[in-house]
């Protein structure tokens, strides 16, 4: 990219960011009454419902504080951060310490899962808190709770199965991304422990050697227990934002291992993601598609989300900025500008979330209780930055 397109675009990622996107959220999302945010947002900010969402709080949190921490002190943000921690505290674990998924305004439970990712994202949005705050308390329950999603992790038994493990025994990729990303995250906060190279060592090797397949030219979600290929429906699978932004995450390793062996295999993950997801016909990325060919059965395969885009969008730059293949660059401008032709909301700020596959708006909805201030300040923020590197 020329020097005069990539100042144009960093223009144009910090003004998204800053002037219509973070506004936006801390303008609406504060509960001022019983603390917290609320998740569930209309196009122009309005609550359609109080009920919060507790693994959204997590992801505010941490975003609220990194942006905080990396950006500028900004008072506001490290208040909106230290709104949303309060409540989390207050609100968000149960007596086993475990956390709960969802809970009522003023902060009785409502559903708790039994799946670990609400832990995962209180992990990383208590340590960077602690990171901008320095608290102590912080940054013990973020250990603590890290500690304990390994140890369900790696005794089976201590999370329910979703199918009987002796019919079926199965892996999933989303697991070995959260816990590489969630460890790079708290890293960045606590001291160092051998638990933490454990972990991503393992994520590494489950995602590039197992969930990657070279031959199918995919990247996989769901696994036998043995890492063989399933003709099923999951089996057969693929979730290329997911998998796209998986591969930044391998990438961001890469960088912190000084290792460029890492390299390749994440820029195959982004190669067969895009070819795969990229709808040839309406433009934008698809989100599910079966590698078979079959009759995919999520009613929403073919629906153009958010955040798989916020997500590619870093993933392709990132991949430009340590390949310099111009092939990234062209997807890149692709996702780019069907992104910004479709999801934000230049009237009200925010981005919506879903739309059909022709690009039309599905509902206005900017925040519910799986879309939050998470994915689109992140990868906003994340190729802001990047950008700013690129120019040096």
């Amino acid at each position: 990219m020329m020097r005069e397109r990539l100042l144009e675009l960093r223009e144009i990622y910090r003004r998204e960011l800053f002037d219509c996107v973070v506004p936006f959220w801390l303008n609406h999302s504060l509960d001022h009454v019983n603390g917290g945010q609320f998740n569930s947002l209309d196009r122009d900010g309005s609550v359609f419902d109080t009920d919060k969402s507790m693994w959204l709080q997590g992801r505010a949190l941490w975003m609220f504080a990194k942006l905080y921490n990396e950006v500028e002190q900004r008072p506001e943000w490290l208040a909106a951060a230290r709104h949303i921690y309060d409540f989390i505290m207050r609100c968000g674990f149960d007596n086993d310490g475990r956390m709960f998924f969802a809970v009522t305004a003023d902060g009785a439970p409502l559903r708790k899962r039994r799946y670990l990712f609400t832990e995962t994202f209180g992990v990383i949005g208590l340590a960077e808190y602690a990171r901008a705050t320095g608290d102590a308390t912080a940054l013990h329950r973020a250990i603590d709770t890290y500690r304990l999603v390994v140890d369900h992790l790696r005794n089976p038994g201590r999370v329910e199965p979703k199918i009987f493990p002796q019919t079926r025994r199965a892996r999933a990729h989303n697991v070995s991304m959260i816990m590489l990303s969630t460890t790079q995250e708290l890293r960045l906060a606590a001291p160092p422990d051998p638990l933490y190279a454990e972990v991503v060592n393992d994520a590494l090797d489950q995602i590039l050697n197992h969930f990657l397949d070279h031959d199918a030219g995919a990247v996989f979600e769901v696994l036998g227990g043995n890492g063989e290929r399933l003709d099923t429906v999951d089996g057969r699978r693929l979730t290329p934002g997911h998998a796209m932004e998986s591969a930044a995450f391998v990438m961001h390793e890469a960088v912190e291992r000084a290792d460029d062996s890492l390299i390749p295999p994440a820029l195959k993950m982004i190669d067969y993601s895009y070819e795969r997801g990229w709808d040839e016909q309406y433009g934008g990325l698809l989100y599910f598609v079966d590698i078979d060919g079959k009759p995919p059965t999520r009613l929403e395969w073919d629906m153009k989300l958010w955040w798989p885009h916020a997500e590619a969008l870093y993933a392709l730059l990132l991949a430009y900025r340590f390949s310099g293949d111009e092939k990234y660059a062209r997807f890149f401008k692709q996702m780019h500008d069907w992104t910004f032709d479709h999801f934000p909301d230049p009237e009200y700020g925010g981005w919506f979330g879903y739309l059909h596959r022709d690009g039309g708006l599905s509902t206005p909805l900017k925040g519910g209780m799986w879309k939050g201030f998470f994915h689109t300040p992140r990868a906003l923020w994340l190729c802001w930055q990047l950008l700013g590197e690129m120019l040096v």
